[in-house]
């Protein structure tokens, strides 16, 4: 496996690659998708609130890279920029905006085919619970792992967030899912485009990068997936499906 980091950053400039103690799949289980760019067809779900409300967080983005702000901090500072005016914002208000995010062309079939093998599938994702409940509900999808924002008893943003899914550790999600469904690591698919899915690539059985952003997501996946249609990661699976072709 390429050890290459990608152009502008890297989760390996700040974790150690995980040991290479992957099996592949003996059948698979568990399917397991980031969100953005991947079941939704958007490159961030943070992004398109900040492209909503004109705000940009990349002075946060910079200060969370290179270590100097934790998860929770990078949250408080992205619901800051929104909080600027004098109106309050409801968590209601950020699922209207979000309702018109579009799901990637062919999630929907893609997910049914895997719940016709009797395999289930999770949103692991470090952007908001709000989208990502949403797409799993529409889809039919069974677990949902992202990161929330936190309002008051009316509904509106508080400025704190609540983390489900570390950027830089979506392995950890990885593990207690398979704790908590008794279902091995080999035998679960990651499915991402960016570095901060390698994590879940080094853990699962398997793992495809789906229009990968940089060469080191390639590199370190299984198999690479062109083309904005999710139906294409199928056949790539087909040969662990419980039930078969």
């Amino acid at each position: 496996m390429d050890q290459r980091s990608c152009d502008y950053y890297c989760y390996r400039n700040t974790r150690t690659t995980l040991l290479p103690t992957k099996k592949k799949p003996e059948t698979i289980q568990l399917v397991i998708f980031d969100m953005d760019g991947v079941i939704t067809d958007t490159i961030s779900s943070w992004k398109y609130l900040h492209d909503y409300f004109g705000t940009s967080n990349d002075h946060s983005v910079d200060a969370y890279l290179k270590g100097t702000i934790d998860d929770m901090e990078f949250i408080r500072r992205d619901v800051a920029l929104w909080l600027n005016g004098n109106q309050p914002i409801t968590h209601q208000r950020l699922a209207e905006i979000l309702a018109d995010v579009p799901l990637m062309k062919g999630a929907k079939p893609c997910i049914h085919a895997l719940a016709d093998q009797g395999i289930q599938t999770a949103i692991v994702s470090a952007g908001l619970d709000i989208l990502a409940r949403r797409v799993a509900k529409e889809l039919g999808m069974n677990h949902v792992y992202a990161n929330g924002i936190k309002v008051d008893a009316h509904g509106r943003l508080t400025g704190e967030g609540m983390l489900g899914v570390a950027l830089m550790y979506k392995d950890h999600v990885v593990r207690s899912l398979s704790k908590k469904l008794d279902i091995p690591v080999r035998n679960m698919v990651a499915v991402g485009n960016s570095c901060f899915d390698i994590p879940m690539f080094e853990t699962c059985g398997f793992g495809i990068a789906f229009n990968p952003e940089d060469d080191c997501v390639q590199d370190a996946a299984d198999v690479v997936v062109e083309g904005k249609d999710l139906r294409k990661i199928l056949p790539y699976l087909e040969p662990f499906m419980p039930m078969g072709p």
